[in-house]
């Protein structure tokens, strides 16, 4: 029996070549060596003559790995697959494992299969179907030399129902939340995933879902995901309004680069608090949101945490308005992102710039003249990285959440505080319509080796962003020299503790320019914030 990483003569033909174990010719000589001591010692009580057949026997098994070792080092070795045998899957439907062997299928060499059933093991395993997957390789039929039978034997998961509970920090809105999660794998052996959530928010956040996703269903070529939602959101202390969402939620067709999903959702906005704004107030009451999104997306960073190389894009359109119903919300919001990390070469120091921008606009007779919709606005601010928030303008540091862009006063109420932040604290942000922003990190290593071991580097950082208003025929009093003018600002230095979840930043923030009412001020502040 031969290993994985081993490529045998088409002559002699693999007997069981295991793809699963990656051990290489230095263990190989080791197994045999101690082979060999085990016969020398079981050997001792043997007639001279066994013990000659036994070292004669040995020394030719390993000439001939070393021969095999050799030819897959120096070249390819010519090899196809005659048939693929799977094994053990009682309830799995075949067809969605079969799926998946397409480039096993196509492998014309020793080396191309072995790594092609690395990437099948990796995909079946992704499936969380099985508890365990084994690939083999077989010595194909005598009258066929050169060729190989592939078996794959699976266990299917034993206990297919799972859950998980804990607790949670949104570093952007510093809030934190309590989530519990209940999984029902594979009820009807298409790889089917059932799921159920609950996660309430300690900022007053709720939300139930519900939902299921195929991997390969009746033959797509792309996963299929439904879920059902309901959501409620409290942005009182920001923008003075309660959101409240019952919704439907389909991917219709994902791939590496390319996502497109359908949003169904009947939407409330309410004021417990009587002391919204004349433009909130607006806004208040139902709508219907249908609409359509797609993203694409390519991401060649060596890392999300902490990029040192490579760069990013993201483009995201979403259109609504695709119902009949005439309190369907009727727009279109377009995002770019554009990402770069440059390294220096000393002491993992690397430059990390991107540049993120956004647009809105309702559709419609004299649509400029419309309101937009507020949840759908951009909103720039929150103690969030904007080197994790890869997918359009929404991180600025030293800006609380919500923390700048349009803002209106809230209705007066007599006996206010005399707090030095009550002008701010006082009026709503109301987001909107066009949104850039932009931003420079370079990071590098610390001194102490121990910190470099960890991970826990230093970094220095500027942001600059602004928010304003097209619709409601704000657009005649929009100028690009004006709106460069108005940019917020920030500038300052951390130091960063990644993990394999989130990135944690300790850093001084020194606001450069800012408004009046903006939400920022310079001095200490944590970031807690995972990929997007």
């Amino acid at each position: 029996m031969a290993n994985a990483g081993d490529k045998p003569d088409p002559e002699l033909k693999p007997e069981k070549l295991n793809p699963n174990l990656e051990e290489d010719a230095e263990e190989e000589d080791d197994d045999i060596e101690e082979e060999n001591d085990d016969l020398e010692e079981d050997s001792e009580a043997a007639p001279p003559k066994l013990r000659r057949d036994r070292e004669t026997q040995s020394r030719v098994e390993k000439s001939k790995l070393d021969n095999l070792f050799r030819r897959l080092q120096n070249g390819s070795v010519p090899l196809r697959v005659h048939d693929v045998i799977v094994k053990g899957n009682t309830k799995t439907k075949e067809y969605l494992i079969e799926a998946e062997l397409e480039d096993i299928r196509n492998a014309t060499s020793m080396q191309e299969i072995i790594q092609a059933a690395s990437v099948v093991n990796y995909k079946l395993r992704g499936l969380e179907c099985f508890d365990s997957v084994n690939i083999t390789l077989d010595a194909g039929p005598p009258e066929l030399p050169g060729t190989a039978n592939v078996i794959i034997e699976v266990v299917e998961t034993k206990n297919p129902l799972s859950g998980q509970i804990g607790t949670y920090t949104k570093g952007e809105a510093k809030s934190s939340s309590v989530e519990g999660s209940l999984k029902y794998k594979n009820i009807f052996g298409y790889g089917d995933l059932w799921d159920s959530s609950l996660a309430y928010g300690f900022d007053r956040s709720a939300e139930v879902s519900a939902g299921v996703y195929f991997p390969r269903f009746k033959g797509l070529v792309s996963p299929l995901t439904a879920r059902v939602y309901l959501l409620s959101q409290d942005w009182l202390k920001f923008s003075s309004y309660k959101e409240r969402s019952l919704g439907l939620s389909l991917g219709l067709f994902s791939t590496k680069h390319h996502d497109l999903a359908y949003n169904l959702a009947w939407r409330t906005l309410t004021d417990p608090s009587q002391m919204s704004s004349s433009s909130v107030r607006r806004q208040l009451g139902h709508d219907f949101l249908s609409s359509l999104r797609y993203t694409f997306k390519f991401d060649k960073r060596n890392s999300h945490l902490r990029p040192t190389r490579g760069y990013a894009f993201v483009s995201t359109t979403q259109i609504g308005g695709l119902a009949p119903d005439s309190r369907c919300l009727r727009f279109l919001r377009q995002e770019f992102d554009l990402r770069f990390a440059v390294p220096f070469g000393f002491y993992r120091t690397a430059l990390n710039f991107g540049i993120s921008s956004g647009v809105l606009l309702p559709f419609g007779k004299e649509f400029l003249s419309m309101s937009s919709s507020l949840p759908e606005r951009f909103f720039l601010g929150g103690n969030l990285s904007p080197i994790c928030s890869l997918g359009g303008p929404l991180a600025l540091w030293g800006f609380k959440t919500r923390g700048l862009g349009p803002a209106e006063p809230r209705r007066q109420v007599r006996g206010n505080s005399n707090d030095e932040n009550g002008d701010a604290s006082e009026r709503d942000f109301l987001g909107g319509d066009l949104a850039v922003s932009a931003f420079a990190d370079l990071s590098f290593d610390l001194p102490l080796r121990w910190l470099r071991e960890k991970g826990i580097h230093g970094h220095l950082f500027a942001c600059a962003g602004n928010v304003a208003k097209l619709t409601e025929n704000e657009y005649r009093n929009f100028s690009f020299p004006k709106f460069l003018e108005s940019f917020r600002s920030s500038v300052g230095a951390g130091i960063v503790f990644p993990t394999n979840l989130f990135r944690l930043e300790v850093n001084y923030c020194y606001i450069l320019k800012k408004f009046s009412h903006d939400h920022g001020k310079s001095g200490v502040q944590i970031s807690l914030s995972a990929p997007l």
